[in-house]
């Protein structure tokens, strides 16, 4: 009778090992997939975000150009406007 319990006990332990390791495996393969995923996703979120950043950054650069433009022309304006009164 203990020999037949110890081989019962022994096929549902050898059972529940491999459903584990299979239940495992399925899980682990979910991460890597999920992993794939979410690296892709990232990335051309990065990528969007430096395109933004460097035209962002072009804009504010042209920005500053013709406000110093814009100053020298001030500039110019009350020269020749004293000029003028003069």
């Amino acid at each position: 009778m203990e020999d037949k319990a110890f081989e019962l006990i022994s096929k549902m332990y050898a059972d529940m090992t491999q459903r584990m390791d299979t239940i495992q495996k399925e899980v682990q393969d979910g991460f890597i997939k999920l992993e794939d995923k979410t690296d892709t996703r990232f990335t051309a979120l990065f990528d969007g975000y430096k395109q933004s950043y460097e035209k962002l950054t072009t804009l504010e650069n042209k920005v500053d150009e013709l406000s110093s433009k814009i100053q020298k022309q001030d500039v110019e304006i009350r020269v020749i406007r004293n000029t003028a009164a003069n």
